[in-house]
């Protein structure tokens, strides 16, 4: 199985690209802070290289900037081509099937950051920067939900 989930912020301002058949590809880098520490007692960091494609890579173009914190899920792909010098090169990146925004605007600088939802349009405003509603708990919730349905252990599937 071949899945990958990385925690951590973009090193840049992802870069948005266009294929000649129209399809949006954005590539960016995470970097992603190690759980334990080197003998100097420093924790070391990876750079993760990763990309998203169409409408997700629209949307990590226009809502992430350099520092933003992601969420990012996908596979590893390896590849290699042949530089102009002769000599073969490996690429690894991850392939990025959802990418959740973390960070909010306020968090990130004032930059135009909302939570990722995949497939939707971002308003303006995050949801996240929306106050919440308050719920009376003093009141029954399912008082209006229907009838009351009893059931016995026959009709119980296990």
């Amino acid at each position: 199985m071949n899945r990958v989930l990385l925690v951590g912020r973009l090193t840049r301002d992802p870069e948005l690209r266009t294929t000649p058949s129209g399809m949006a590809v954005t590539r960016f880098t995470i970097a992603v802070s190690r759980n334990f520490t080197n003998r100097n007692g420093e924790r070391e960091t990876d750079f993760i290289n990763c990309s998203a494609w169409g409408r997700q890579a629209d949307n990590i173009s226009k809502y992430c900037r350099k520092g933003s914190l992601v969420s990012a899920e996908g596979r590893i792909r390896t590849g290699s081509y042949d530089a102009q010098d002769g000599t073969k090169r490996y690429t690894t990146e991850v392939a990025c099937d959802m990418v959740n925004f973390l960070s909010t605007k306020s968090s990130n600088n004032d930059a135009n950051v909302a939570p990722s939802m995949p497939d939707s349009n971002y308003p303006e405003e995050s949801p996240m920067d929306m106050p919440m509603e308050s719920t009376d708990l003093t009141e029954d919730p399912f008082k209006s939900f229907g009838e009351e349905i009893t059931l016995s252990s026959d009709d119980l599937p296990f």
